[in-house]
């Protein structure tokens, strides 16, 4: 299912479709990636803690679109990739992990891209095997990972 293909603003009948569509295939978790969009609050509050996305930046900056280009255009030395759980902010969610990317000097807004997205295909499925094996829980806004808190780095932590 994938209603990130409309456009505009969401209206009342497009959230109560989607959200009986996810109520009638039980779906119980929800993975975003390549998801340009708010997730309307209703959504969110049906889905606490329930709710994964793949950013391409490492928040809390650049959050929202074109988080690449955020970055070169701010000058950063390095950007990245953070999964974290979605509240009803932009990218603002619990963090559960996070992989660094240099940016390089010759990079431009696709290079940075591709280079941030070779991560992302890294992180999410192992946080989302995570999240499915039950290993993962809130304290509050803080991630934990077998009821240790997680420091959301990929090195440090198992990798299945």
């Amino acid at each position: 299912m994938n209603p990130g293909t409309r456009r505009g603003a969401w209206t009342e009948e497009a959230v109560a479709h989607v959200l009986d569509q996810l109520a009638q295939r039980r779906i119980e978790t929800i993975c975003l990636a390549g998801f340009m969009r708010v997730l309307p609050a209703a959504v969110v509050r049906a889905f606490p803690s329930r709710i994964l996305n793949i950013h391409p930046s490492l928040l809390p900056s650049f959050p929202g679109l074109h988080a690449p280009r955020q970055a070169l255009r701010a000058g950063a030395k390095v950007s990245g990739c953070t999964v974290h759980f979605v509240d009803e902010g932009v990218d603002t969610g619990p963090m559960l992990l996070q992989a660094a990317v240099p940016v390089l000097p010759d990079d431009d807004e696709d290079r940075l891209a591709a280079r941030v997205l070779e991560q992302e295909h890294r992180l999410f499925p192992r946080v989302l095997r995570w999240f499915a094996a039950g290993r993962l829980e809130l304290d509050g806004a803080r991630a934990l990972l077998d009821g240790r808190p997680l420091d959301g780095w990929p090195e440090t932590l198992p990798a299945a």
